[in-house]
């Protein structure tokens, strides 16, 4: 994809395929809640006419690349590029009437029900999963979607929304959120960090395949960001444990969310992602697919330490967490 091609699509449309609808609109803008940090009042807005954003929170704003910089954490251009091409296939014209929104939204007639349909338990193995594991942390939704009805994986959030997956169809159920899995009994002082939740169920399915009998998928807590733009309502939860482990992606948004993890909570913070360092993220390491095959070069850290350590494919090694 090219910057023209990208600043084509209207941002609108892209901001409502990862989830995030308007709240009201004031002539040719719409107005929403930041995707960039938590709040009460819609303070980001988007002229549909000139197709640029604005967020008055921060003071920045621009064309649909300026949005993938803030969104993905980079200023690296055809990284940038390589994200706004994943997400295209995702993006769909919307048209938003306030006045009917609360009645027709834009996932509508959702039930929710156990995680059993053939095709996504067959696309979960395709990408490695176990499907127990998935049963138990995942639901299964069917709605229809811009007039067409669709079926998919849910992975629920704490707003009550989902992020919903299958293998043409990626995004959320508003409302966006992170999601937080407390474990019962005693409060845990170690919580792991996941971007995605095929991310948190490769690290379920790596632990039990490396030790069936004592996975220990119980002894921390989790919390899985479900877009690195939500990396700042994270913060107040991690600061209530005495260490936490960071499993974020191996590309330019991950590194740069690890690092400012890292420069506020010091040596509580492990970096795990040194273990499959040559993989993007936990479930291209799952399915052996390596960042030769990705479209964004890892830049060389001075990591000596794991260099020593370099995780074989799943095939080979289990991956030690």
């Amino acid at each position: 994809m090219t910057t023209q091609e990208a600043k084509k699509i209207h941002i609108a449309d892209y901001l409502q395929s990862l989830g995030y609808s308007p709240v009201k609109q004031q002539g040719k803008s719409l107005w929403y809640k930041s995707p960039f940090r938590e709040e009460a009042e819609a303070s980001f807005k988007v002229n549909t006419e000139l197709n640029q954003w604005y967020d008055f929170g921060t003071g920045k704003g621009g064309n649909i690349i300026a949005l993938a910089q803030e969104l993905y954490g980079s200023d690296y251009v055809p990284y940038l590029l390589g994200k706004i091409a994943e997400q295209a296939p995702h993006v769909r014209p919307v048209s938003f009437s306030f006045r009917q929104q609360a009645s027709e939204p834009s996932f509508q007639h959702l039930k929710v029900g156990e995680l059993t349909h053939p095709a996504l338990l067959r696309y979960l193995q395709e990408r490695g999963i176990n499907t127990a594991l998935a049963k138990v942390e995942c639901k299964e939704l069917h709605f229809i979607h811009n007039g067409k009805p669709y079926f998919a994986i849910g992975f629920p959030n704490m707003a009550g929304g989902y992020e919903v997956s299958n293998p043409f169809f990626k995004g959320c159920i508003a409302p966006k959120d992170i999601t937080h899995i407390r474990q019962h009994g005693e409060p845990r002082n170690v919580c792991y960090l996941f971007e995605g939740f095929m991310d948190y169920l490769s690290f379920l399915t790596i632990r039990v395949k490396n030790n069936p009998q004592y996975p220990r998928l119980t002894t921390q807590d989790y919390i899985i960001l479900n877009s690195v733009s939500n990396l700042a309502k994270v913060e107040s939860l991690l600061a209530n444990y005495t260490q936490f482990g960071s499993y974020l992606d191996n590309d330019t948004a991950g590194r740069n969310a690890c690092e400012t993890l890292k420069a506020k909570f010091g040596e509580r913070l492990l970096d795990k992602s040194l273990y499959y360092r040559e993989y993007k993220d936990l479930n291209d390491y799952l399915c052996g697919k390596t960042l030769f095959q990705s479209a964004e070069p890892i830049k060389q850290e001075k990591r000596v330490q794991s260099a020593r350590r370099m995780i074989q494919p799943p095939k080979k090694r289990g991956l030690k967490m």
